[in-house]
């Protein structure tokens, strides 16, 4: 982990604005998505990357830990996230959709991908902190720069998208290599990415 600590002080570097709120400006949510990164690098077998759009109000903003929300921990008894709780410090306990879907999906699974977001903090409208939007081009460029660093480090076997600005950041770092769409599960999307998933984690 220590190779990762331009990694860890770039992230928490990065300045609010009016329309983006960094969480890992805050020492516990920092500390909790090094724990998680810690017990993914841990796991043996294949490598999978998923990356996603950028942190819910609800979710990342909150823990740090993307794809989770404070009551995943609760809700979902998959041994992974058993393991990780202790080591969490989690304020507020609000529920994510998309987390839920997700971490419910994989106690089925074998694997538990290293989730990352193409636009690592939290893009909402001006001035309007508990309301998402979706990261601008300028954004997704700079959270290609996170997203390399991570990719060097972690080395990933299996690399996918989830929704279109997660695959098109995917896309950006291997531009010569074949990134999987996977569809995001919300808006009826769960029966598409249940098949999208389905297809990375046990077709390769």
């Amino acid at each position: 982990m220590n190779d990762l600590e331009p990694f860890f002080e770039r992230l928490q570097k990065r300045k609010n604005t009016l329309t983006v709120f960094n969480p890992y400006r805050e020492e516990f949510k920092l500390d909790n998505l090094k724990r998680y990164l810690e017990l993914v690098f841990q796991q043996q077998g294949r490598r999978v990357l998923l990356v996603g759009e950028a942190p819910g109000f609800k979710g990342c903003r909150l823990t740090g830990i993307p794809f989770s929300s404070g009551r995943l921990f609760d809700e979902v008894e998959h041994p992974f996230l058993l393991q990780l709780k202790p080591d969490l410090h989690l304020e507020q306990l609000e529920v994510e959709n998309t987390a839920s879907i997700v971490w419910r999906y994989l106690c089925d699974q074998p694997v538990v991908p290293l989730f990352w977001n193409s636009f690592p903090f939290h893009p909402h409208p001006s001035r309007v902190q508990k309301k998402n939007r979706a990261p601008k081009k300028a954004e997704i460029d700079e959270g290609v720069e996170y997203l390399q660093m991570l990719v060097d480090y972690y080395q990933p076997d299996v690399i996918a998208g989830l929704g279109r600005k997660g695959a098109e950041s995917v896309q950006r770092v291997f531009p010569d290599k074949e990134v999987a769409y996977i569809r995001h599960p919300s808006y009826g999307g769960k029966k598409d990415f249940v098949a999208g998933m389905n297809q990375i984690l046990n077709d390769y």
